[in-house]
């Protein structure tokens, strides 16, 4: 049975993360954990905050694996998911000016 996308099940995921960079080995951790996490179609929302729209609860919990499989050794990462419509709900300003949140991002997945 088909199950019509909604607000409340398509989802995002936010990766946020502040990660050692003292070291060129650290420096490079960072960087690769930040193509990795762009590869798997995570865009930047801050410097340190990275965010993928999800059509599904199943495709949510499939790229927060991936982001599991790829952590780096050493710094603080942090994995959040919320519905479509409590993204919707926030508040983005530039200064003292609101600005629009980013677009949903509609692509077809094949698995």
């Amino acid at each position: 049975m088909y199950e019509r996308l909604n607000a409340y099940r398509i989802m995002w995921i936010l990766v946020h993360f502040d990660l050692p960079t003292e070291t060129k080995k650290d420096r490079k951790n960072y960087a690769q954990f930040r193509k990795k996490i762009m590869a798997d179609g995570f865009n930047m929302f801050q410097f340190s905050m990275y965010i993928r729209h999800c059509s599904s609860k199943e495709n949510t919990e499939v790229h927060i694996k991936r982001v599991k499989s790829i952590l780096p050794p050493k710094g603080h990462v942090g994995i959040l998911t919320i519905t479509d419509k409590q993204f919707g709900m926030m508040e983005i300003f530039r200064g003292h000016e609101p600005t629009q949140p980013p677009e949903t991002t509609q692509q077809l997945e094949l698995f």
